[in-house]
């Protein structure tokens, strides 16, 4: 009996100073500096743009990634690949309606990171991503070196209802269809 209390107390004074060398920070990401760019893909063509991070953190467990959440300004979408007068009005504002992402009633958009794998800056992360109020996980590969966090990844929007042009839901759309995924590359700086 004296031994199990003995071996129990080392295990834990053990378990607290291994603890203690161990930090758990919280970083902000710099939505100033960080890019999000988008690029969705049609039977004829792509378009391309942006979208503003309204907010966002990192958390590490000393050096390595452990957790994180963002807000994303959906009422940012922009479109780069048109200039003003030729189309590029047209396509945000179509963008931004009922027929892709509702942004009058969903203004915002949010990934929280649930778990991650890997170390030295090469992560495996999953967590929830949650378009016009319908969540759904997401997995990525994400690189952090100095105070850069990297990662690119698809997503099929139709899982967050958002059909309009989608092939997988409509018929005899021809050269009309639009891929249901859409690429985001995202630049974080911390």
């Amino acid at each position: 009996m004296k031994n199990n209390i003995l071996k129990t107390g080392l295990i834990m004074i053990l378990a607290i100073t291994i603890a203690s060398f161990t930090t758990v920070s919280e970083k902000k990401v710099n939505v100033k500096e960080s890019t999000i760019t988008w690029k969705g893909h049609k039977v004829t063509g792509s378009h391309e743009g942006t979208i503003n991070l309204s907010e966002g953190t990192l958390i590490f467990n000393g050096n390595n990634l452990s957790g994180g959440s963002f807000t994303i300004d959906m009422t940012s979408i922009n479109v780069t690949d048109l200039k003003a007068g030729n189309g590029k009005e047209k396509l945000e504002g179509h963008l931004k309606s009922g027929d892709f992402f509702g942004v009058s009633k969903h203004k915002k958009a949010t990934y929280i990171i649930n778990n991650v794998t890997g170390e030295n800056g090469k992560y495996r992360v999953f967590g929830d991503l949650t378009i016009k109020g319908i969540t759904k996980p997401a997995t990525f590969q994400m690189m952090v070196k100095d105070n850069t966090a990297t990662a690119s990844f698809k997503v099929d929007r139709t899982k967050y209802d958002i059909k309009y042009g989608s092939s997988s839901f409509f018929d005899d759309l021809k050269d009309k269809a639009i891929y249901d995924d859409f690429d985001l590359n995202v630049t974080l700086k911390f």
